[in-house]
Formats: C-alpha cells, sequence, structure tokens
C-alpha cells in the first residue's frame, strides 16, 4: 500500500486517500465542480470517492450562507445501525438464518401510524415502506465478530464475541426522495440561502425525513429480530446523508454529508461489500481536516449499468448467493445480485487503511457476513415483466432529470 496522504486538489477541495487507492476520474471532477459552487468553503472525499448523480458519493461538504439539497440527495437520512443479540454464535446456521428472513421486503402487518406517533412523527404517504430495507446497496446482515483489535471497547458497546449482531443498512425510502423532488422543481440543484423560507422549509422537511429513516432502520432490526426469534439492543445509529449545522473558524456554516459517516457521534460501522468484512472503528475527535467525517463503506468502482455485463463470464448467479466466509445471501432479483456483486466494490479493508493511517480512526474489530437479506427470494426480477419495465423507466427518468442539472 502506498503512503495514505491527505492532499489538496485546489484551496476548496481535498481527497484523503493513499497513493495506491483508485479514484474514478469523474469523482474527482465532481468533487471539483461541486467544491467551486458559491458559497462553498471545502469539498472533502474519501477513499470511498465515486461518481453520483452531479455530486460525488463519498464525500462532505462545507458551504457559507447557502444550503444544497442536492449534495445531500434523495435518500435523506440513510445510515447504519447495529445491533447486539442474545443468539449464540455455535448456534447459527446460515442456511436456517437465510430462510427465517425472506420476506423482510414486505409491507410490515403492524400499525405504522402509532410506530411513527411514538417518535414524534406524523403519518406519511410512504409509510407502506416503513420497516423494509428498500434496493440498491441496502440490506439487513446478520453478523458475527470476526477479529477484535480493541477489546476493551468492544465490551463497552456491550457486543460478545459469541454472540451474533445485526447490522442496517437502510433509509428514508420515498419520504426523503419526495423532499428533494419538491425542491428540484423549484430550483433545480441549486441552492437556497439558509436563512429564507424556501431553506427553512427544505431543513424541517429534512430532518423529519433522517427522523424516519431512523425510525425504519429500528423497525427493519425489530422484524429480523422477532423473525429469528432473539433478542437484541441497538449499540450505534449513524446517518451518512444529511446536513446539519457547523462551525469552522468561528463562521456558522453547513456540513453536507453524501455519503460519509459522522466522526463526532461514537463509533460508526464502515461496511463492506456482501463478500466483505464491516469494520466497527472508533472515530479520532477534532479532525476537521475531514469536515468530521469518515468513508461510509467501500464505495462503487464499477456501475451498476456495467456490473452484469463484465462479470457473468467470471461467476455465476448462484456464485453470488454464497460468501468467502461461508455466509449466504437472499437476494430474489437477478440483476441486484450482479449490481451488487462483490467485485463491484472496493477493499473496505483498504478504505479503512487509509483513513487509520491518516490519523482519523482506530479500529475496534471486524464483523463478518453470515446472512446478507437484500430482496425476497420471491421478488420478481427487474429485467422480467411490466414491474420491471416500470422500475426501469423510473430509474432512466430519474437518471436524465439528475443528468441536466
Amino acid at each position: 500500500m502506498g503512503t495514505s496522504v491527505i492532499y489538496e486538489r485546489g484551496p476548496r477541495a481535498r481527497v484523503i486517500a493513499s497513493d495506491s487507492t483508485w479514484m474514478e476520474g469523474e469523482a474527482l471532477r465532481q468533487l471539483d465542480a461541486t467544491a467551486a459552487l458559491p458559497g462553498m468553503r471545502l469539498a472533502v472525499g474519501m477513499p470511498d470517492l465515486h461518481p453520483g448523480k452531479g455530486s460525488p458519493v463519498g464525500a462532505a461538504f462545507l458551504s457559507e450562507d447557502v444550503l444544497y439539497p442536492s449534495l445531500v440527495g434523495s435518500d435523506i437520512g440513510c445510515g447504519m445501525a447495529l445491533w447486539a443479540t442474545d443468539h449464540p454464535v455455535r448456534k447459527a446456521r446460515p442456511d436456517r438464518l437465510a430462510a427465517r428472513l425472506d420476506g423482510l421486503d414486505q409491507p410490515w402487518d403492524g400499525d405504522t401510524t402509532a410506530w411513527l406517533a411514538d417518535r414524534g412523527l406524523a403519518a406519511t404517504d410512504h409509510d407502506d415502506a416503513l420497516g423494509t430495507p428498500g434496493r440498491g446497496n441496502h440490506f439487513i446482515e446478520v453478523q458475527q465478530v470476526h477479529q477484535t483489535r480493541d477489546a476493551a471497547a468492544l465490551a463497552a458497546l456491550g457486543i460478545k464475541e459469541d454472540r451474533l449482531c445485526l447490522l442496517v443498512h437502510t433509509g428514508s425510502r420515498g419520504v426523503g426522495e419526495a423532499v428533494l423532488r419538491r425542491h428540484a422543481e423549484r430550483f433545480g440543484a441549486t441552492g437556497v440561502a439558509h436563512g429564507s423560507a424556501e431553506g427553512q422549509a427544505y431543513l424541517a422537511q429534512h430532518d423529519d425525513a433522517v427522523r424516519w429513516a431512523r425510525a425504519n432502520r429500528d423497525l427493519c432490526a425489530h422484524r429480523t429480530l422477532a423473525a429469528l426469534g432473539v433478542d437484541g439492543r441497538p449499540v450505534l445509529d449513524v446517518c451518512h446523508n444529511s446536513v446539519t449545522a457547523a462551525v469552522m473558524d468561528g463562521c456558522r456554516c453547513w456540513l453536507h454529508r453524501k455519503g460519509a459517516a459522522p466522526a463526532d457521534q461514537g463509533p460508526v460501522v464502515i461496511p463492506g461489500s456482501r463478500g466483505d468484512l464491516s469494520i466497527l472503528v472508533q472515530p479520532i475527535a477534532g479532525r476537521d481536516q475531514a469536515l468530521w467525517s469518515l468513508a461510509h463503506g467501500a464505495g462503487r468502482k464499477l456501475a451498476r449499468h456495467e456490473a452484469k455485463g463484465k462479470l457473468k463470464g467470471r461467476y455465476r448467479r448462484e456464485d453470488l448467493a454464497h460468501t468467502p466466509f461461508g455466509g449466504r445471501v437472499v437476494c430474489g432479483d437477478e440483476l441486484l445480485l450482479w449490481e451488487e456483486a462483490p467485485d463491484c466494490y472496493k477493499d473496505v479493508g483498504a478504505v479503512v487503511a487509509d483513513l487509520e493511517a491518516a490519523g482519523l480512526l482506530t479500529v475496534i474489530a471486524t464483523l463478518r457476513p453470515l446472512v446478507t437479506f437484500k430482496t425476497s427470494h420471491g421478488a420478481r426480477d427487474e429485467t422480467k415483466g411490466a414491474q420491471g419495465d416500470w422500475r426501469r423507466d423510473r430509474r432512466a427518468a430519474r437518471a436524465a432529470k439528475w443528468g441536466q442539472q
């Protein structure tokens, strides 16, 4: 591995990565373009940086006086929640666990209005999705401790090496998308003054979407625990798509995170691909050169539309349903299975090593995947049927819309 560096790309753009970390040119171009936006003070790309819709994913952006909803994106509040369970590792059988998780993407049969009300939230038009992970790179994963680097820190979190953990990665589903759409219909990808009526309205809707996303992760965890017949408790819940107030050099600013985990809210899980480890880390406080942020995952190195064509000659579908650790991937959508193949992602160990060498974190433990839930086995492939046509049309229209902004 090359020497880890924090290198400047200009007066307002910075990248944190080692010399050997691959960065796609388009992602760097997007980072530079975002750094040049009015009011932008600094844009920082993490080692997991990759191209997004107009602005890169795996980055944090600090602006003064101006809010940029497009830099948060449509999945407002997306993040990671880690739970500790009482299920003994020695009794865990991946095939049996996988069978119990099948169906977690179906609507919850409980009272969503009451679930949200208990968390101070009103019902929305998108509550049929509450308690489901969604598609894309979202997942629910049963894990076990693979290797411990800091036993005291792990014990302080209440995680035991001989008990299973649960990691939930999901966000605000249609709620955040609706918030961004309302803003984009009026302002496109341009920013708004934070003190304006428009800025205040966005912040209020944003904050509700963040809370809805946390309620969604909480319900996903409860549904999973119930399906497995085990008890559990939350260890952490961190959001990596948000905008929050921040102060730098005495100035009030706005910190936008688009696929960047907070480094100022306690321990963080940085997940790898479905065929890789997840890494539990302790951020080192006060690192403003990284805008108080860390990588949120391994980061894509192969675009979704390229995945199946480039990988099909190297793997069979059934190969992608098993992991090198003996785990299982539950995914009934063939296209999604290829899009989320391990080869589509960077090495999470290298990503975390870059951040560790840069003095941004220490590693507590690595977590090994046993069962990863993506979609039910009965899910219809997006490559087949009218449902797939509708989804592809919607994705194409959304991509075209953001590509013009």
